[in-house]
């Protein structure tokens, strides 16, 4: 039980690791490519690659499972990134950075609402929330000044909500008892889908000659099947194991490997700063996860 327990955090922690990198990638892309087509190419990427690894079908599945898939395919493919870019476009990224950590609080309470099996939440979780979410807003907001803006914030908001709702499915969907690389497949078949219709909204290019640069075609690998194909299985491995609001609070730990990863790739100064956001981040998250039993338990 504890070896699936540790399987189950390092899984996590990867995911994390991985997606608090993959803004370098999607920094480099957009001179070429909009927000869209990254998204689209990566997902369309990651959908063939599970394909290739596991080509089974899914067999049994019912009618309302297969609404479990849609709804998770629509929350965590298509509306959580759409939101989320089209709230960078409104306000600055500090903001997104800080308003989609409070993701893990979302799942929390839906995850009372709509989960029997999650346990019950204590006091040290939301003490963790608390710490975690003032070193994510130190990280946010460092040598930069805060700057309210209502439609990109609120939209913000929305892409934190729908990430819950995301992490609140997918718990449901790993009761279901098919493999994880099928269910993920399935998700992002349906994600996929859902985001056809904003391709035209966007103006959508295909534009393939674009990843005859060598510099775009790395880069779209790596969010195509690193931080796609791979990442949301191991997310979804890890939510599997330790439960929706054990594996979201790994949240808060993306803008301190964000912050990591700037200094070490983009050679960006350390300021105190961003050391004590850092600091607060990590023990928060260790509050939410470990201090006194039954914290969001996901068994």
């Amino acid at each position: 039980m504890g070896n699936r327990k540790s399987a189950g955090h390092l899984a996590a922690l990867l995911t994390i690791i991985i997606w608090g990198t993959t803004f370098i990638s999607t920094k480099v892309l957009l001179a070429d490519f909009k927000p869209v087509e990254i998204l689209f190419f990566r997902f369309v990427m990651g959908f063939a690659v599970l394909f290739g690894v596991c080509p089974h079908r899914m067999k049994g599945v019912n009618r309302r499972q297969e609404m479990t898939f849609v709804l998770a395919g629509l929350c965590g493919i298509c509306l959580y990134y759409l939101l989320e870019n089209i709230a960078l476009t409104y306000t600055m990224a500090s903001n997104v950075g800080v308003i989609i950590s409070v993701a893990p609080f979302f799942t929390a309470i839906l995850s009372r609402l709509f989960l029997k099996s999650e346990g019950k939440l204590r006091a040290n979780f939301f003490l963790g929330f608390m710490v975690a979410m003032a070193g994510v807003a130190l990280i946010s907001f460092n040598g930069s000044k805060l700057e309210l803006n209502p439609m990109g914030d609120l939209l913000a908001v929305l892409a934190a909500f729908v990430w819950a709702c995301y992490s609140i499915l997918t718990r449901k969907v790993s009761n279901f008892g098919y493999p994880v690389i099928l269910t993920t497949r399935r998700t992002f078949f349906y994600g996929i889908l859902f985001m056809i219709p904003a391709l035209f909204l966007f103006d959508f290019e295909m534009g393939l000659g674009r990843f005859a640069d060598v510099t775009n075609l790395l880069n779209i690998l790596y969010l195509g099947l690193g931080a796609s194909a791979l990442c949301f299985v191991t997310w979804n491995l890890a939510v599997k194991v330790l439960g929706a609001v054990k594996t979201s609070v790994y949240i808060y730990m993306v803008p301190v490997i964000t912050v990591v990863t700037s200094v070490f790739i983009l050679k960006e100064p350390v300021t105190w700063v961003s050391v004590t956001g850092t600091v607060l981040a990590v023990v928060g998250l260790f509050f939410s996860e470990y201090s006194g039993k039954g914290s969001g338990n996901g068994e």
